[in-house]
């Protein structure tokens, strides 16, 4: 029987940068951050950790580097995925080398692969590791929605525990627990969908929105596990205007200039994404002052 990596809230950690290059001491400030609200998993070098503009050798490096500042007190997720299979091979072997505890691998993107082509990639990537997989799907940014029966042929390999689900799909969710059984773990990749998810057998969320309140994103998704739903409720309806703000652009550019205005200056985005709008700025600081 398959365990939950974490269950409640897992971080989708931000990459800081400053003059260009990673920002150890404020990614060990952000760690700490994270471990004293009670987080249990921190995702590194995912979307919101701009993935797309790191090399592989800083990747690995901020791998080290997290698993040593936060000592086992903290699961450390390496996200891994890649658009070429080979790729994907190489660098999951190297973070769990590098300590890693578990991957989160984005399905393969701007390939547009077959189901037959996601079932192979997951496999050979899974296969080359001994550590836990975690599939991502979210079709917004790759372009292709991984199908409910690739997730019940993956879902008997050893090491392949449960998706992160960013389709938006609640229908979907339900086929996934129905198809899959309890030895395949949900987690909602969409903030705004944390409760529902839980609801419908979900473990809880791979969040954003933790980077800004990771203590009351925890409170929320506790709630709903233990099956307080009205209290559940509540707290997904005083954050969502704090939700649809962090996504009014492109994320991470509003988490990141959200982090800033509250003290922790993670720095600009890696080009192609720039900074967020005045607009947007305007009402972010407004939220947040509230």
């Amino acid at each position: 029987m398959k365990k939950p990596l974490f269950t409640g809230v897992c971080t989708a950690l931000v990459t800081p940068f400053t003059d260009g290059k990673i920002n150890y001491a404020m990614l060990e400030l952000l760690l700490a951050r994270q471990m004293e609200a009670g987080i249990e998993a921190v995702v590194l070098s995912g979307t919101t950790g701009e993935s797309a503009t790191l090399s592989d050798e800083e990747k690995l490096e901020m791998f080290r580097f997290a698993k040593d500042v936060t000592a086992d007190r903290m699961k450390i997720i390496a996200g891994t995925g890649s658009n070429s299979t080979a790729h994907a091979v190489s660098l999951s072997q190297g973070a769990e080398k590098a300590g890693a505890d578990a991957l989160l691998m984005v399905s393969p993107y701007y390939n547009k692969a077959t189901p037959q082509g996601l079932h192979a990639h997951y496999l050979a990537a899974a296969s080359s590791v001994s550590i836990p997989v975690i599939l991502y799907n979210v079709p917004s940014r790759t372009g292709v929605d991984i199908p409910v029966p690739v997730y019940r042929s993956l879902s008997g390999i050893p090491n392949i525990v449960g998706v992160k689900e960013a389709s938006t799909d609640l229908t979907k969710i339900t086929k996934i627990r129905c198809a899959c059984g309890e030895d395949f773990f949900v987690w909602s990749g969409n903030d705004d969908l944390t409760t529902p998810v839980i609801s419908l057998g979900g473990q809880g969320v791979i969040s954003v929105l933790s980077n800004i309140l990771p203590a009351e994103s925890q409170a929320m998704a506790k709630a709903a596990l233990d099956g307080d739903f009205d209290t559940a409720a509540d707290l997904q309806c005083r954050l969502q205007p704090l939700v649809e703000l962090l996504f009014c652009e492109i994320n991470p550019i509003p988490v990141k200039a959200a982090l800033r205005l509250l003290g922790l200056d993670c720095g600009p985005c890696r080009l192609p994404l720039t900074t967020l709008s005045a607009e947007n700025l305007r009402k972010l600081e407004a939220y947040l002052n509230r």
